[in-house]
C-alpha cells in the first residue's frame, strides 16, 4: 500500500513493527544467557516502537558521529604527548652522549657522569610514565562522562532501555541496544 501525505498506513507501519520486533528478538537471542534474560518482550516491543519515525535513527547516529570524533581528538593528544615525551627523551640521550664525551680527557670522572646520566634517565622515565598514566586517566574520564551524555540524550528522547548509569551490566545492556538499532537502520525495510 502507498503513503499517502508522506504517512505509512497502519498496516505498514504494523509490519514494520513487527519486522522490527522479530529482528530484536533474533538479535536478542544470540547474546549471551545472562543478558538475554535482561532484554524481555516488553522492551524490545517498545524499542521496535520507538524506531518507527525513524528519529532515534537520526539521534543515535549524531551520537556515534560526536563519539568517534571525541575518540580521535582524545587519541590525537595522546600521540602528541607520547610524542612530546619521545623528543625529551632523545634530547636527554643527546647531553648524555655530550657528558660522557667530554668525560675521554678524565676517564675516573666516567662512573660518576654514567651514574648521574642513568639517574637523570630514570628520573625522566617516572615522569614520563605518570604523565601518560594522568592523560590516560583523564581520557577515561571524559569518556565516561561522554558515555553519561548519550545515556541522558537517549533517556530524554524516551529511547526504552536507557537511563543514565554506571552499572557495567547495565552499560552493556545498552551497548547492546545501540548496536542492534544500528544493525536495524542499515537493514533494508518490508516497507
Amino acid at each position: 500500500m502507498a503513503e499517502v501525505g508522506g504517512e505509512r498506513s497502519k498496516e505498514d507501519t504494523q509490519k514494520l513493527h513487527y519486522f522490527y520486533l522479530s529482528q530484536l528478538q533474533s538479535m536478542a537471542s544470540d547474546l549471551p544467557a545472562k543478558y538475554q534474560q535482561r532484554l524481555p518482550y516488553d522492551l524490545l516491543t517498545s524499542l521496535a516502537n520507538s524506531l518507527l519515525d525513524g528519529t532515534v535513527y537520526e539521534i543515535v547516529y549524531s551520537l556515534k558521529e560526536v563519539q568517534q570524533l571525541e575518540e580521535r581528538n582524545l587519541s590525537n593528544q595522546r600521540m602528541k604527548l607520547i610524542n612530546e615525551h619521545k623528543a625529551q627523551k632523545q634530547e636527554l640521550q643527546k647531553k648524555h652522549r655530550e657528558m660522557v664525551q667530554m668525560t675521554q680527557g678524565r676517564p675516573h670522572h666516567l662512573p660518576y657522569v654514567q651514574s648521574q646520566c642513568s639517574q637523570e634517565m630514570e628520573a625522566l622515565d617516572r615522569r614520563i610514565e605518570e604523565d601518560l598514566k594522568r592523560r590516560d586517566m583523564k581520557i577515561i574520564l571524559e569518556l565516561d562522562q561522554k558515555v553519561m551524555d548519550q545515556q541522558n540524550t537517549l533517556e530524554k528522547a524516551g529511547v526504552p532501555g536507557f537511563c543514565v548509569t554506571n552499572n557495567p551490566s547495565e552499560v552493556r545492556i545498552q551497548m547492546y541496544l545501540l548496536d542492534f538499532i544500528v544493525r536495524l537502520g542499515q537493514m533494508d525495510k518490508p516497507v
